[in-house]
């Protein structure tokens, strides 16, 4: 009889240890352990409202990226969509100061929701690699917004301050964008955990093949993950422009390559079939973690690139032997059914 909770224990404790998400929480409390040993004011309120304020809207476009690569895809272009999001959401304010908000962040969303359909379209239709296609996009959006900007430049005093106090107000001393980025990452996150159209880009990361003998509409699933994922990066152009106000043309410029390593450090396979949003916004707000306190314990920011790209490897290291693991497992059960 006592057996039986210590057996549940030790299987609680085994998936606990086997979850990826565990293992990057215990590395950001590793890192702000150090951080805070060193700097004691690294762990003060402001410093702590700073950091998710950083992270929030890398968090926001991982959650976008995650839906993209488990369908074993990738979205190059998010930093282009939220750069051009971000100048419109300006522009518009800037020459219709009375928008309401609400009207600008439907403005921004719809914006990124139609870049993301160009990706899915091309992607779907013509399955070209997304790799290819969203690296083609990218430099195509990024024009878009070269010769819209023209070499202007929008500024905080051009936007109203109701909107600039969206980007540094909080709610209970936590920032109005952080509470943003975490219901992003909730309702995605049950939409792919209970909804079909959800679990089925699993499947059909798993095996595009077998998902389409299977009946799943791969094409569709396919294109509605690019939709979401340009819907949540123009989103996150608002919250930028929110946020910091002065805009130009190369707001977001090199964040795709960031935001890939958030969800990739946060445990979603890069092959596609596995991983979660809590682990990519987990992943997200370790990346940003590292980047303030290598600059508190005063490490030259060469060594953030080297221990960000350290951590891409061991993520793409663990995937592999992980999914070496469950196929031996899988061959175990099969010999020993024979």
């Amino acid at each position: 009889m006592a057996d039986a909770p210590r057996d549940g224990g030790t299987r609680f404790a085994h998936r606990l240890w086997a979850a990826r998400e565990f293992g990057v929480v215990v590395a950001l409390a590793l890192l702000v352990l150090v951080t805070v040993l060193d700097n004691p004011a690294f762990a003060s309120p402001q410093s702590l409202r700073d950091l998710l304020l950083g992270a929030a809207i890398l968090v926001v476009l991982a959650v976008g990226q995650t839906v993209v690569v488990v369908s074993r895809n990738i979205d190059l272009s998010v930093g282009a969509v939220l750069g051009l999001s971000a100048f419109a959401t300006g522009t518009l304010l800037g020459s219709a100061p009375g928008t309401p908000t609400a009207l600008v962040v439907l403005v921004g969303v719809g914006l990124g929701a139609l870049c993301g359909a160009v990706n899915g379209a091309l992607v779907a239709a013509a399955r070209v690699p997304a790799l290819v296609i969203t690296l083609g996009t990218l430099h195509v959006f990024r024009g878009v917004d070269h010769r819209w900007a023209g070499g202007r430049q929008v500024n905080a005093s051009d936007m109203p301050r109701d909107f600039l106090r969206l980007g540094t107000s909080t709610v209970l001393g936590v920032p109005v964008l952080a509470i943003v980025a975490v219901v992003v990452v909730v309702v995605v996150g049950y939409c792919l955990r209970s909804y079909r159209g959800g679990r089925e880009l699993y499947a059909i990361g798993s095996e595009p093949a077998a998902a389409r003998l299977a009946g799943i509409p791969v094409g569709r699933r396919v294109f509605t993950a690019f939709v979401v994922c340009g819907a949540l990066a123009g989103l996150a152009g608002v919250l930028y422009a929110a946020r910091f106000g002065t805009l130009d043309a190369t707001a977001g410029t090199g964040i795709e390559l960031q935001v890939v390593a958030a969800a990739v450090v946060g445990g979603v396979a890069i092959f596609g079939g596995s991983g979660s949003v809590y682990g990519a916004a987990l992943g997200a707000l370790l990346l940003t973690t590292i980047g303030s306190s290598l600059a508190v314990l005063r490490i030259d920011p060469f060594w953030q690139q080297a221990v960000v790209g350290a951590l891409i490897l061991a993520a793409i290291g663990i995937d592999r032997l992980l999914a070496l693991r469950a196929a031996d497992r899988l061959r175990g059960r099969s010999s020993h059914g024979a």
